[in-house]
């Protein structure tokens, strides 16, 4: 993983969806290869009430992303005069990676979101260069991703409550990152539902 440009920093992020609720959780750690430099970078930004984006790759790119992205939302919110909807945020994102698709930036994304009147969930994948994914049920970018994503089907089940979603997130993330040195130090947890957003932080193995 190391050796890769996409895992020089390490770091993972994990998206699922529940009933009328959507959850999103990355890892704290910020490190060069197998050096953890800090513990306390955030990859999970957000874009409206109800509307996240976690990017993962070299540090860097995510936090060039995370601002241009951030431009661009507002300028569209200028514009249109109104709130940003998931699919909209997700079309900007991948128009921004696409348009550098010859000189890439390293990040994978996951997109997710809410609609407050209807209760629809959101929950879409990008690569580096914009692919365009589907509304899926759950997704895994960094590098434990190959862990997670297993450990991820095995809890997910449909129509969850936000505690199980909670629950079912946090698991599937500490099991996934206790296999991979390149990300952990301890988790974010967002949980989204029509009327709110639970933040918890998750304490995990400090070595």
């Amino acid at each position: 993983m190391g050796d890769d440009i996409m895992g020089y920093n390490g770091g993972v992020a994990l998206a699922m969806k529940g009933k009328e609720c959507v959850a999103i959780a990355c890892d704290k750690r910020y490190g060069v290869q197998n050096r953890t430099i800090a513990t306390n970078f955030t990859k999970i930004f957000e874009y409206g009430p109800h509307c996240y984006v976690a990017l993962c790759g070299l540090a860097t790119d995510v936090q060039t992303v995370a601002e241009r992205l951030k431009f661009r939302t507002n300028l569209y919110e200028l514009r249109e005069q109104r709130k940003l909807k998931p699919n909209v945020l997700y079309n900007m994102l991948t128009n921004l990676l696409y348009e550098k698709r010859f000189g890439p930036y390293f990040v994978f994304a996951l997109v997710i979101g809410l609609d407050p009147k209807t209760g629809q969930t959101f929950l879409y994948d990008s690569d580096n260069i914009g692919a365009i994914s589907d509304n899926v049920n759950l997704a895994t970018v960094g590098t434990a991703s190959e862990y997670i994503f297993g450990l991820g089907e095995l809890f997910f089940k449909p129509d969850m409550t936000p505690d199980e979603l909670f629950e079912a997130t946090s698991q599937s993330l500490l099991n996934g990152f206790d296999r991979d040195s390149a990300s952990g130090w301890g988790a974010v947890v967002y949980v989204i539902e029509k009327d709110k957003v639970t933040v918890r932080e998750l304490k995990a193995r400090q070595d």
